[in-house]
């Protein structure tokens, strides 16, 4: 990520890694701390690769970048937050990652707006919060106390307490920095406001015999509750269960609010817009029937004269009745609600018509960015139009920037796919007693030392014999001949299909290239006896592997076979039956160690076999179909089995181009917030 695109003209490099090393060789004194969420590895697509390994290349001892993946199997660490020798805290919605820079403009085409050469992404709107003081103090303990867990150090939390009616942690004071006798406030950088009290609020799942916090989902639906004229939302989803529960009764009542969510026209990436739409449209569906006095409405941000260009919105915010103002990591999902870690923080006027006045300022100055239009017009609108903030954004209708009203829907067939919100987007923490023995020693009677022994001697000994096939003679003695005289053996004896299916299996577990596998079994069983020989084989073999994954654990896993591992979870999709049919289509790493990775990322068993069925499946038909005709054109060539020989070669290559190429642009999709670049 770059964090000035034009330069800031300070004397260092614009990178944010190359920024933040140069700044740490320049103050001798200056320690950095960087913890990531250690994402699962099977996820994303649009995950930088290896970001800890990257910036620990050049960051020397002062740099200390970890991996977090203390929470439950299927969470995240979610929270985005920067603290300055905890006297200066950000906290909101911004990553720093690839393609999150943009200026308040929006402009369509923004050269500057791009992840190297070519690489242009769409807009995209987002929101920080920067304050100082106690506040800043407190979100301080909090980052330290993750950090000491993410390297499971055992202490206790931070307790919030209770700010009616809106949760806040009462400030945790922090040893003083060596400079804190200068004022960490960036010069040139007005306060909205000053001198306020700000509540915090945190997410985060039971875990490790910790307790869960939930304060977050407790904070929205109390906000709603106490709404009476205006509710602004901006958030990247809609599909929390609580908050909809919330809306819902609220919106059904005799005086509801004028609610206003403002929203991406489309989630980003192919699985969000399938998944995550559909949920969003649901939730939307059945607010509108609840909606007696038609005060909801969505709505998306666009630009450019034509309107066509959307805006991705990644910001989590949310204002009611210039009182109450709440900024932070969480989305309006269930996750944010129950299952990963969010830190959002809270500004509560309570009366004082200060803090009215500057919640209100940051409300219209938002409006007046979606809108392209300057703040005090749309202070004047609100006057004019009595508060109602449906009209206002009417009213600047017609310019190079608005918002458009936006109704969620999706196919028929989609929504009928598509699973309940508890399998796309979790109510409940996946985190039930079993999940946690499993990483504690003894279980079983079997030390967890003894189990990495084992796990680290079977790694080592695949990729022994993935370079023994590679560098030896070994493949003399599995060539065609001998393994045919093998596998004949085999099939002449009693059980001879469970033996083929089960030496097959071995061999495969034992690093033989699976593709050589199947070619075997099509030339020496035939196209349907061979293809069901490998479908089974390949099955077994991916089912044992998995299981030792599984058995050993996701950390395990990662330390014996870290580099190939961290890749795999930085190219791979989301997890589930999609993730594993993409992992068996694109040659990412070998087969031995993505299973491995599958069983340790706890992606269901069924998902796991049966996303291996489809993404192999058709490649083992046809490749054992291609390993027979090219027997039978080598025994007996004639013009039809030569022709037959070349159509499903073609085949095969045309299929796999086109995934390869489907996968990919997925993936540019994913990284991309919306078309644009310049032309």
């Amino acid at each position: 990520m770059t964090l000035v695109p034009a330069g800031a003209g300070d004397g260092f490099p614009e990178p944010l890694g190359d920024f933040l090393a140069a700044v740490v060789a320049s103050r001798p004194l200056l320690h950095v701390r960087i913890l990531a969420w250690d994402f699962a590895m099977l996820y994303a697509l649009e995950r930088e690769w290896l970001p800890a390994y990257k910036l620990g290349w050049r960051s020397g001892k002062r740099m200390d970048v970890r991996l977090d993946s203390h929470h439950p199997p299927g969470a995240s660490h979610h929270q985005k937050m920067v603290v300055v020798d905890d006297r200066l805290a950000f906290v909101g919605g911004i990553d720093l990652a690839r393609s999150r820079w943009d200026s308040s403009a929006h402009a369509p085409y923004e050269p500057r707006r791009s992840n190297g050469p070519r690489q242009y992404y769409g807009p995209t709107h987002d929101i920080q919060a920067m304050f100082d003081g106690e506040a800043a103090r407190t979100v301080a303990a909090i980052a330290n106390e993750r950090w000491h867990m993410a390297q499971r150090v055992s202490r206790r939390a931070p307790r919030a307490q209770e700010v009616s009616p809106w949760p806040a942690t009462e400030p945790v004071r922090s040893p003083a920095s060596p400079s804190a006798s200068v004022d960490p406030w960036p010069p040139g950088y007005a306060p909205d406001i000053e001198d306020v009290k700000v509540g915090i609020a945190l997410t985060c799942a039971p875990h490790d015999h910790r307790e869960g916090v939930q304060q977050i989902g407790a904070l929205y639906r109390a906000a709603i509750d106490a709404a009476r004229r205006t509710l602004y939302i901006e958030n990247q989803y809609f599909t929390a269960s609580a908050v909809g529960d919330a809306l819902a009764q609220r919106l059904s009542q005799p005086d509801p609010p004028a609610v206003a969510a403002v929203m991406p026209r489309e989630q980003t990436g192919w699985l969000q817009a399938a998944t995550m739409g559909t949920l969003r449209a649901r939730l939307y569906r059945r607010l509108r029937d609840m909606d007696r006095y038609a005060r909801l409405r969505l709505y998306s941000p666009w630009s450019g004269d034509s309107g066509d260009v959307s805006i991705n919105v990644h910001s989590k915010l949310m204002i009611v009745d210039d009182a109450l103002l709440i900024v932070g990591s969480a989305n309006l999902n269930n996750r944010s609600m129950v299952l990963d870690t969010e830190c959002n923080v809270v500004l509560e006027a309570a009366g004082d018509q200060r803090v009215r006045a500057a919640i209100a300022a940051i409300r219209n100055a938002l409006l007046a960015e979606h809108l392209g239009v300057d703040r005090a017009q749309v202070d004047a609108a609100f006057v004019r139009f009595e508060g109602d903030i449906h009209r206002v954004i009417g009213a600047f209708a017609g310019g190079t920037r608005g918002l458009h009203v936006l109704e969620p829907k999706v196919s028929a067939m989609l929504d009928q796919w598509v699973p309940e919100s508890a399998v796309v987007d979790p109510e409940q923490p996946a985190v039930p007693d079993e999940v946690v023995r499993e990483f504690v020693p003894g279980r079983g009677g079997r030390s967890i030392t003894g189990r990495l022994m084992l796990l680290g001697l079977g790694a080592l000994f695949a990729v022994l014999m993935t370079l023994a096939w590679h560098y030896t003679g070994l493949a003399r003695y599995t060539n065609l001949a001998s393994i045919g005289n093998a596998a004949r053996a085999l099939a002449a004896a009693r059980f001879g299909p469970v033996l083929v299916v089960g030496a097959y299996a071995l061999a495969a577990v034992a690093s033989v290239p699976v593709t050589v596998l199947i070619v075997c079994a099509g030339v020496l069983f035939g196209a349907f006896a061979g293809s069901l020989y490998a479908l089974a084989g390949s099955l077994l073999a991916a089912l044992i592997t998995y299981s030792i994954g599984r058995w050993a654990g996701r950390d395990a896993v990662r330390r014996h076979a870290g580099s190939r591992l961290n890749l795999l979870s930085a190219r791979l999709g989301k997890q589930g039956v999609a993730a594993v049919v993409v992992l068996r289509i694109l040659p990412l790493a070998p087969f031995v160690l993505v299973n491995l990775a599958a069983g340790a990322s706890h992606i269901g068993l069924r998902d796991y076999l049966l996303g291996t069925l489809i993404g192999m499946g058709p490649g083992i038909i046809l490749g054992a179909t291609f390993a027979q005709q090219l027997a039978a054109a080598v025994h007996h060539p004639g013009v039809g089995s030569v022709a037959l020989l070349v159509a499903i070669g073609a085949v095969l290559v045309a299929l796999s181009a086109a995934l390869q190429r489907f996968f990919g642009a997925r993936a540019s999709q994913g990284n991309a917030a919306a078309k644009g670049g310049p032309k």
